[in-house]
């Protein structure tokens, strides 16, 4: 897929932000991971609550195995056909670390996905929506990696950039601008999250929310500039009204198209995620508040039990 030239000021600010050194349980997680998956790994990232609080203890560490090639990374077949048909495919994985366990899952990518999902030329905002935040490099298998991860993620931004500021007042704050553009990204998928999450988001690493978002302006294929003068960082942009209308409908094409394929990932993830049933209403719960509870027969029939669940928790109002 068509990729742009990244602006070196977002290259360099990627970079920086991707080079912080992880803690010692999440590198510890990557060990194992590359051990499980021996030559086919080619970088480990680490992103989402546990980075942006830096603290494992009662969470979920949220890492991205990126590998080289599926069928290389799979002894199965099946494995590799479904992790390349509807990617990615999500395992758990739990160490004992000093006095505790440190418990994670991974998401599994090949390179060349990773590489179209944060295109300007991918519709669904899976992917760019995603590496647009803050994201950690725990491996990488050689410097040239490291440099083709940093460079696809920072493609991400100006993916989620350009594909958010027509869903905008032609003036908008930088607030105002990844706020919406979260929302909107979460909102695609079945995701638990309240909507004060979102502040929590953009508040953790504001900062480097707008020093990408500066870097990134004159790659954008927008017109949008900077407003001199204002207190808080403000941008105006020059967009039609066609424009911002193919937007609106493109989003709501977006979130239909992720509500399907995010009860598809839930019934691939049933077999693939051991307890995956039980971290699904862990999570659900511990963002909404939401709690439901699991009939025997159902948790012998993980499939069934995720659809007529899945029905339960959007009629109380965990999806939104």
């Amino acid at each position: 897929m068509t990729m742009r030239e990244i602006p070196a000021e977002l290259a360099n600010a990627v970079y920086r932000r991707s080079a912080l050194p992880a803690p010692a349980p999440v590198v510890a997680l990557g060990e194992s991971i590359r051990a499980a998956w021996g030559s086919a790994v080619q970088a480990i990232l680490f992103y989402g609550s546990c980075l942006r609080t830096g603290e494992d203890r009662g969470g979920m560490v949220d890492l991205y195995l990126i590998v080289d090639r599926y069928r290389r990374a799979y002894r199965s077949s099946l494995w590799a056909s479904l992790n390349r048909l509807l990617p990615p495919n999500v395992f758990y994985l739990e160490i004992p670390f000093e006095d505790r366990v440190v418990r994670a899952k991974y998401a599994v990518l090949s390179m060349s996905d990773l590489e179209n999902g944060v295109s300007p030329a991918w519709f669904h905002s899976y992917i760019w929506g995603r590496f647009a935040q803050p994201t950690a490099l725990v491996y990488a298998r050689r410097p040239a990696v490291a440099d083709r991860v940093c460079t696809l993620l920072g493609q991400a931004v100006l993916t989620f950039l350009d594909r958010v500021i027509p869903r905008l007042p032609v003036e908008f704050s930088i607030d105002e601008l990844w706020l919406r553009g979260l929302t909107l990204s979460y909102r695609t998928e079945l995701r638990a999250e309240r909507p004060e999450k979102m502040g929590a988001l953009f508040h953790s690493a504001a900062d480097h929310y707008v020093r990408i978002t500066d870097a990134a302006l004159p790659a954008l294929s927008l017109p949008v500039e900077v407003i001199a003068g204002a207190e808080r960082r403000r941008y105006r942009s020059r967009i039609s009204a066609s424009v911002r209308l193919k937007s609106r409908i493109a989003w709501k094409l977006r979130s239909l198209q992720g509500k399907i394929l995010t009860l598809l990932r839930l019934l691939k993830g049933a077999f693939s995620f051991s307890g995956g049933l039980d971290y699904i209403l862990w999570k659900i719960e511990r963002h909404t508040g939401v709690t439901v509870e699991v009939p025997p027969r159902l948790r012998r029939r993980p499939i069934l039990a995720l659809c007529v669940l899945g029905y339960r928790l959007y009629r109380r109002g965990a999806f939104r």
